[in-house]
C-alpha cells in the first residue's frame, strides 16, 4: 500500500454541511450531503451517473445504510425524500465518475451491497440488486479499482460501512474477560476492542444495567436482535469502540474495561 493524497473541500465552510472529497489522479468524486440540503441542491456534479449511500439510525441506535445507483443521483435523492420509506436517513454520500454508465453502476451497487453485508458493521437496507451485469474483464478491473477508492473516501468521511472487522495477527496479544457466566476473548484493534467469535456473554443482565449503563444495555440487545449474539455466544467477530463497551456487554453490567480485560497472566489492560 502507498500513501494517498485526498482533497477535502467544505463547500459552505463547515464540516456539517456539503463536503466533496477527491483522490489525486482519479476521475471519481465523493460528495457528502445532509438530507436537509438535498432539496435545494443544484450542483451539476451530483446530477451525474453514480452510486450513493443513505445513512440512517435505527430505533435501537444501530447504524443502517441504503445503497443504491442512479443515472441522475440528485434526482434519485429527491425521490427518496418524497418516498414513503420504512427508514429515515440523515445524510447521503454520493460517488460519481465521468466514465460510469448504467451497466457499471449496477455492478458497483451489487458489489458494494455485498461488501457492506460481509463487513457486518451496518444493517443493509437494500433488498435487491442486479447481479447479472455482463462486463468485460477490463471493465471489472476498472470498477474494482473504483471500489477500492470508494472504500478509502467513505472511511475518510467517517463511515466504516465498507471496513472489515479487524483480524488477529500472529503477534496479537489476546485479552480475556470473565464473570457471571461470561467467558470472552478479544484483542485491542484500531477502532477499540474486537471480541472474537465463540466468546460467551453472561447469563443475563443486572437490573441497574438498563439505567446506569443504558447505551451498553441497548447495544447488547441490538447484538442479540441482529444475530451477532445467539444463545449467549458471539456468532462472529465484533469490534466495540472501547474496552468498557465490550466488557459491559460481555458481563451484563457497567464495567471498567481497563480493569476487566486481562491477559493470560491476569495482568489488567491498564497495566499492560
Amino acid at each position: 500500500m502507498h500513501g494517498k493524497s485526498i482533497e477535502l473541500f467544505l463547500v459552505n465552510g463547515t464540516a456539517d454541511s456539503l463536503i466533496t472529497a477527491e483522490l489525486l489522479n482519479w476521475n471519481g468524486k465523493a460528495i457528502k450531503i445532509p438530507r436537509t440540503e438535498v432539496q435545494a441542491c443544484d450542483r451539476d456534479d451530483i446530477t451525474g451517473v453514480g452510486v450513493y449511500f443513505l445513512f440512517c439510525k435505527e430505533d435501537d441506535g444501530a447504524d443502517s445504510v441504503y445503497i443504491g445507483e442512479a443515472e441522475n443521483v440528485l434526482t434519485r435523492l429527491k425521490q427518496h425524500l418524497s418516498d414513503k420509506e420504512d427508514y429515515y436517513w440523515n445524510s447521503a454520500v454520493v460517488f460519481v465518475g465521468r466514465d460510469l454508465n448504467k451497466a457499471l453502476i449496477r455492478y458497483l451497487e451489487d458489489r458494494l451491497v455485498n461488501i457492506a453485508r460481509d463487513c457486518g458493521r451496518y444493517k443493509v437496507l437494500t433488498k435487491n440488486t442486479y447481479s447479472k451485469t455482463v462486463m468485460k474483464e477490463s471493465q471489472v478491473a476498472s470498477m474494482e479499482e473504483f471500489i477500492d477508492n470508494i472504500k478509502i473516501l467513505i472511511s475518510t468521511l467517517g463511515y466504516s460501512v465498507l471496513t472489515p472487522i479487524p483480524k488477529a495477527k500472529d503477534d496479537t496479544k489476546y485479552l480475556y474477560c470473565k464473570g457471571s457466566g461470561a467467558d470472552a476473548k478479544g484483542f485491542i484493534s484500531a477502532g477499540g476492542l474486537t471480541v472474537l467469535k465463540g466468546s460467551q456473554v453472561s447469563d443475563g443482565t443486572v437490573p441497574s444495567f438498563a439505567t446506569k449503563g443504558k447505551s451498553y444495555y441497548r447495544l447488547r440487545q441490538q447484538l442479540e436482535n441482529d444475530g451477532t449474539i445467539i444463545n449467549r455466544v458471539f456468532q462472529r467477530d465484533y469490534e466495540f469502540n472501547a474496552p468498557s463497551a465490550a466488557s459491559a456487554v460481555v458481563v451484563g453490567h457497567t464495567s471498567n474495561g481497563n480493569v476487566d480485560w486481562k491477559d493470560e497472566n491476569g495482568t489488567k489492560l491498564k497495566d499492560i
